[in-house]
């Protein structure tokens, strides 16, 4: 009899198969896209095993249930019992991590981080927390690649966009979309006022070619000479890439390589990124232009997280919870707020399919 597990254990050995079929080598995307979907099953296979195991043990005991010896008897309905218990918990065990599960976790992350309102100090603010997210990814292993940036000075940036790399960096980072607001003074205010900023996070996860498919007579694509701070340029020659999506109007650009072939498939991943999260807000009816649906306005009331300096204290707005030690956390030290929130998650995600299997 098939159930959820036996098909789980179909669905992983199936691709085991297809992943030692030397014939798959030569389709990159493919092998790659099977590579991912084999590694995020990973994890549950163990239990799954575990399970199988149980299930067999439990067979066994039954031909012992009708011992003709009474002691052999009801020692076999006590293990009966007691296994019987054990498999019940582990298949909730699976169940939830099959509920929790998230095929988009383990990709790799594009970031865009933006100065919103207030001025200088909102630059400032981006840049705060573009050091506070390589920091973080640092200190959990990950690979940061700059796709471009447009620095303000002072360590300010107007527009920061790029890549974290490593096993699960979705996973880590897919809660920072939307309006982080700052309250501190800033250094020029002579007065000592306490100022409001905000920086906009848009947040996509890495996107492979065989998910979304993109038309070579839709893009426009322009080369540039790279630049840095005030306008000076880095190399003399055009290897910087404006990727155009004609019939969205999304527009990706990468300009921190030297080699212009090696921007343009970073602006390419970016697009592709961009684009297939566009899909995803159609698909849900949500507004369709990315930047807006993940990050609004900028305007102060639409903030998912404040950070508060005079009061050495960030408060994400979604858990409503407070964390202190903001010089720490500024410097990548976020560990308990992202837990926070994937225990949010996770409570929502399982009261939902509470809900589901009640409404049936």
């Amino acid at each position: 009899m098939s159930t959820p597990i036996t098909e789980l254990d179909k669905k992983y050995h199936d691709l085991q198969a297809q992943l030692a079929d030397p014939a798959l080598s030569k389709d990159s995307a493919s092998y790659t896209q099977l590579v991912k979907e084999f590694k995020s099953m990973e994890p549950l296979m163990p239990k799954v095993a575990a399970h199988f195991r149980m299930r067999g043990e439990l067979e066994n005991l039954q031909t012992l249930l009708s011992s003709p010896e009474s002691e052999i008897r009801e020692m076999a309905e006590h293990e009966f019992r007691e296994l019987t218990d054990k498999v019940s918990i582990l298949e909730k065990e699976i169940e939830e991590m099959l509920i929790l599960n998230d095929p988009e976790d383990a990709k790799d992350v594009i970031i865009e981080i933006r100065a919103g309102t207030g001025g200088d100090e909102a630059a400032l603010f981006a840049g705060d927390l573009f050091r506070a997210y390589t920091h973080y990814a640092e200190n959990h292993g990950f690979k940061v690649e700059i796709h471009s940036a447009h620095s303000t000075g002072l360590g300010g940036f107007k527009e920061v966009i790029f890549e974290i790399i490593g096993p699960n960096a979705f996973h880590h980072f897919k809660f920072e979309r939307g309006v982080h607001r700052v309250q501190r003074v800033p250094h020029t205010e002579a007065n000592g006022r306490i100022h409001t900023s905000t920086a906009t996070v848009a947040v996509m996860p890495e996107v492979d070619e065989i998910q979304i498919h993109i038309d070579p007579k839709d893009l426009r694509i322009d080369t540039y000479r790279s630049s840095g701070a005030g306008g000076q340029h880095v190399n003399k020659t055009e290897s910087a890439v404006r990727i155009t999506h004609i019939p969205t109007g999304i527009v990706a650009a990468c300009q921190e390589d030297r080699s212009q072939i090696k921007n343009r498939q970073k602006a390419m991943n970016h697009l592709r990124a961009a684009l297939y999260q566009a899909q995803l807000d159609k698909v849900t009816n949500e507004r369709v232009e990315l930047r807006r649906a993940q990050v609004g306005t900028g305007d102060r009331s639409e903030k998912i997280r404040t950070y508060n300096y005079p009061q050495d204290r960030v408060t994400d707005h979604r858990v409503n919870q407070n964390f202190h030690n903001l010089p720490g956390i500024m410097e990548g030290g976020m560990n308990d707020i992202i837990q926070s929130l994937w225990d949010y998650e996770r409570s929502l995600k399982l009261e939902q399919h509470r809900r589901q299997l009640s409404s049936r």
